[in-house]
């Protein structure tokens, strides 16, 4: 059987998102905005290329991510007042389910310019229906979590997320390196672009020069 999934990918409001990447783009608040969409551009596209993703729903609380991702395939919902990262998740991985029952539902971060779709769909096939995450490269965080086939997706995202969901799920993708890049410093955009970051993330040139 050729497993699919559907995904959430949760995107904070623009003004809040990714704060220790400040600096990483030239032109201010601005530049800020415009690497963070370009960030979320990226992982978007490389994840409706893979065959194993059937529906992506970003949940998210600013309508310039809305329009950012208009005409790119992904489902949008723009929720105001969820309390944070999990509710997020839990509200979209909701909306999911309801339209299907019996599928697996997905979270995944919107944080990884060089997601390879052979990498997302070949973590989505080893779980082969089972509740499943994939870790990201320290091993303590999670990039993807993939709830059982009709199962709870229960997300536990937060400081030590790879611990929580290894409680009652699975760890694959462990060879996944473009898959477990998620960004959160200068230093990890680095690291994405040297991997292969897709091509908006690739274009701004945001990692500044050394010196």
């Amino acid at each position: 059987m050729q497993w699919r999934a559907d995904l959430v990918v949760p995107v904070k409001h623009l003004d809040r998102a990714k704060s220790r990447l400040r600096g990483a783009a030239e032109g201010g608040v601005a530049g800020h905005r415009e690497l963070v969409l370009a960030i979320v551009g990226d992982t978007v596209a490389a994840a409706l290329a893979s065959p194993a993703v059937r529906r992506l729903l970003v949940v998210c609380e600013d309508e310039r991510v809305v329009a950012a991702l208009r005409g790119t395939g992904a489902e949008c919902v723009d929720e105001r007042g969820l309390p944070d990262l999990n509710a997020a998740l839990a509200f979209g991985g909701g909306l999911l389910r309801a339209a299907d029952p019996g599928c697996v539902v997905g979270a995944l971060q919107a944080d990884l310019p060089a997601l390879a779709p052979g990498q997302l769909s070949s973590a989505i096939r080893q779980a082969a229906g089972a509740r499943a995450f994939v870790p990201d490269r320290e091993g303590t965080g999670t990039v993807l979590l993939l709830s059982a086939a009709g199962g709870p997706l229960l997300p536990r995202f937060g400081p030590g997320s790879a611990a929580a969901h290894g409680r009652d799920g699975v760890a694959v993708g462990h060879g996944s390196a473009a898959l477990r890049c998620d960004v959160d410093t200068a230093a990890d955009l680095a690291d994405a672009v040297a991997l292969g970051a897709g091509p908006r993330t690739a274009a701004l040139r945001a990692a500044r020069p050394a010196g």
